[in-house]
């Protein structure tokens, strides 16, 4: 027996049930992608490579256990205050949840250590290092301000660790410069610079997107020096020497740009940018040394005090009727 459509053509599948719905099989939506942990992996990898290649090239100053021991103090206390601090809030550590999840959780404090590490000079002890790890990890649970409704750390930790183990112990110094590059030569001097901007400037504009940041940062940089030459007479090639190192470009690229301290918005992010230059160029003109940064924290704790007072100034919203809104008025 044939069974026949409505349309006389052979229907298929067994006679007296109904005929099987056709399914489309359409692909399954990709989750959308997480800018700030795709960030953080790309700013881990570029910073322990360039360590890697740092210490075994480039002719890094530190000591290469240095790096090593730093990595794995801040993993420790990151893990140990983590766990403190989600026993206190009663909730689940921020790192549970498979290896995964917890290398995720480590990226900043993988970041903050090297950067430490890195930019650091000691000379023969470690603890001045360790020292500034520790101020950068503890920054995240001990400063925190409301920030919509959450409690956020406001002060960039690697900065912050670097700076106050300057200011307290004035005999540790920033690593020379010149050691980024102490062993290289001829095009590869010029290469190393240009592929840690030109990697750096991929990573702001695509991932993090705080080039508006950055080019307020050296537009000001630049003219902050201006000024300084014009109004107190400094060198002007002096002043916008620092353009050309690789620190700037590593401070510029990978300091900076922390998204986590720094706005979200293209217009706040100028302003920031714009005022850590001028911050840095009052430094500079008073003779602080290691102006960068102590401008990057000053910076951080004005934008700290603005988001701790905004709140106050906000203007209450006053909802509004269907008759406000349509224009209509009631009878008197």
């Amino acid at each position: 027996m044939t069974v026949t459509r409505s349309d006389g053509g052979p229907a298929t599948g067994t006679p007296g049930e109904p005929p099987a719905t056709p399914t489309t099989s359409e692909p399954t939506p990709k989750p959308p992608v997480d800018r700030r942990l795709k960030a953080l992996r790309m700013f881990a990898t570029s910073i322990t490579v360039f360590n890697i290649v740092g210490h075994l090239f480039l002719g890094f100053e530190q000591s290469p256990v240095t790096p090593i021991l730093a990595l794995l103090f801040g993993y420790t206390l990151d893990l140990v205050l983590e766990t403190l601090d989600a026993r206190f809030s009663n909730r689940a550590p921020g790192y549970v949840g498979g290896f995964g999840k917890l290398v995720d959780y480590l990226l900043p404090t993988h970041i903050a250590a090297l950067a430490c590490a890195m930019l650091l000079w000691g000379n023969t002890s470690m603890w001045p290092y360790l020292f500034a790890v520790s101020i950068a990890v503890g920054n995240k649970y001990l400063l925190r301000i409301p920030v919509n409704g959450r409690r956020r750390h406001f002060l960039n930790p690697s900065n912050l660790g670097i700076a106050v183990t300057l200011l307290l112990f004035p005999w540790v110094g920033i690593a020379p410069p010149y050691h980024f590059t102490n062993d290289a030569f001829g095009a590869v001097d010029w290469l190393i610079p240009l592929g840690i901007l030109m990697a750096g400037t991929m990573l702001n504009v695509n991932l993090t997107k705080r080039w508006p940041l950055i080019l307020a940062w050296v537009g000001g940089f630049a003219l902050q020096a201006v000024l300084r030459w014009l109004l107190l007479d400094h060198m002007l090639v002096a002043a916008l020497a620092p353009l050309t190192g690789v620190a700037f470009i590593l401070f510029t690229n990978y300091m900076i740009t922390d998204p986590g301290t720094t706005p979200n918005k293209p217009r706040n992010q100028m302003v920031f940018g714009l005022t850590t230059a001028m911050v840095y160029g009052v430094l500079v003109s008073m003779h602080v040394v290691f102006g960068l940064f102590f401008a990057l924290v000053i910076t951080c704790l004005l934008r700290g005090v603005i988001l701790v007072c905004a709140p106050w100034f906000s203007r209450p919203t006053v909802p509004v009727t269907a008759d406000e809104r349509s224009g209509s008025t009631a009878p008197s």
